[in-house]
């Protein structure tokens, strides 16, 4: 390792605090800065899955298609806002061209071999701390109502097979002794054994946070109003409570991370999939194990409020007031899905994906900057892969190379 600094991370979702607590166990000492508590962002608004299989990226060929679907239809399972098109343009036609079907296998290598690291470096993370109760093995069960939504999974089936991801079709009597609770509907299934899922994702970012301050840690709830930047990078955070001198900084606030990236060097085509979520505190009959509806785009996670609806996509940036239409759609997703489900008490949230048009998150030193790194730009994946970026930050915070290639997940890739 190089020698010991005082390290700043910018973010404490999942990402930010695993970031802290690998370099913080490398030997620096660390900081992290976040106007809201440990996991109030995304981390909190997502659907509890941790996946070592989820390698196929939002972008797939045949998506401009698409287009006219989201522009027309606001409660689809990805839709755009008209008001917000003509900012988003740029990040569009990227999208599109990530959905090639070249560029579409070489972003699904990336990702599977990031995911690949997933299992361990949440067992070395969470290792000694309370973050371990909420997580639990079990795997996850794709469900299709229909003969045609199942034939259309069979391209992303193929593409998981080529990359060496496990799974089993589950049909007829086989799916109801998988889950009791699935709807007499349901007529395909497809079971990822090596998905594991999380019980409560404030709950372990929390955790994790927690085990961060006991090891020495800081945690300032501060905003970050700009970076002061001279010749040789940036010097120092600008706050409401004054000046953070800088040794080395880490970006990693998630869908709030474009503008800090490009003070600090880097340009980033980064955006946001709003992503609905829906706690039902007494569900009724809840599955034992997690599912994703293939014909609504949505999961269905047992957690410990209650049964946790979440999913869809809407491109409306950080400020659109949210459209909870859509969450509705999806308590009415999960009453096809489920054969017993009491919507009674229904709460309603709303979160930030921070996107990238690839799907690929941003892993990377700033071009302008040896001592700024970037994390952010998860997306769907950010609870499974924050304990791999924390890995492979402090890897590169501390001169090492990274167990993987990251040339995939450079800043300047765009």
């Amino acid at each position: 390792m190089s020698r010991a600094r005082h390290v700043t991370v910018v973010g404490a979702g999942i990402v930010g605090v695993s970031c802290a607590l690998y370099l913080q166990r490398d030997g620096h000492q660390v900081t992290v800065v976040d106007p809201a508590g440990p996991g109030e962002g995304a981390s909190q608004s997502n659907a509890g899955f941790i996946s070592s299989g989820s390698c196929v990226p939002t972008s797939t060929p045949g998506i401009l298609r698409r287009v006219p679907k989201m522009l027309l239809d606001p409660l689809a399972p990805l839709a755009i806002r008209w008001t917000y098109l003509p900012r988003l343009v740029p990040w569009l036609v990227r999208f599109v061209r990530a959905g090639a079907p070249g560029r579409v296998e070489a972003i699904s290598i990336a990702l599977a071999r990031l995911l690949e690291l997933a299992p361990e470096s949440y067992a070395a993370l969470a290792a000694g701390s309370a973050a371990s109760r909420y997580l639990r093995a079990g795997g996850v069960l794709y469900t299709y109502e229909t003969d045609a939504s199942f034939a259309d999974a069979r391209w992303s089936l193929d593409l998981r097979r080529r990359r060496g991801i496990d799974f089993e079709i589950v049909q007829g009597a086989d799916l109801r002794r998988l889950e009791p609770a699935l709807a007499p509907a349901i007529r395909h299934g497809v079971f990822y054994p090596k998905t594991m899922f999380c019980t409560d994702p404030r709950g372990l970012v929390r955790a994790l946070a927690q085990d961060f301050v006991d090891r020495g840690g800081e945690l300032a709830r501060e905003q970050v109003i700009d970076i002061e930047v001279d010749a040789g990078g940036p010097r120092a955070l600008r706050t409401p409570h004054g000046r953070r001198d800088l040794d080395v900084l880490v970006i990693a606030a998630g869908a709030w991370s474009r503008p800090l990236a490009a003070r600090a060097g880097g340009r980033v085509p980064l955006d946001t999939e709003r992503g609905y979520v829906v706690t039902l505190p007494r569900p009724g009959l809840p599955p034992r194990i997690p599912l994703l509806s293939g014909d609504y785009n949505f999961a269905i996670t047992p957690m410990e409020g209650g049964l946790r609806l979440a999913g869809t996509v809407e491109l409306a940036g950080l400020h659109a007031p949210p459209n909870y239409a859509r969450a509705r759609r999806l308590v009415q997703a999960a009453g096809r899905v489920l054969a017993r489900l009491d919507p009674d008490g229904a709460t309603y949230a709303m979160g930030h994906r921070p996107s990238t048009p690839d799907s690929l998150p941003v892993l990377d030193r700033s071009p302008r900057s040896p001592s700024t790194f970037f994390a952010f730009g998860h997306g769907h994946l950010g609870l499974t892969l924050g304990p791999v970026t924390g890995r492979i930050i402090a890897d590169l915070v501390g001169d090492r190379t990274p167990p993987i290639d990251v040339t995939p997940f450079r800043v300047d890739r765009f």
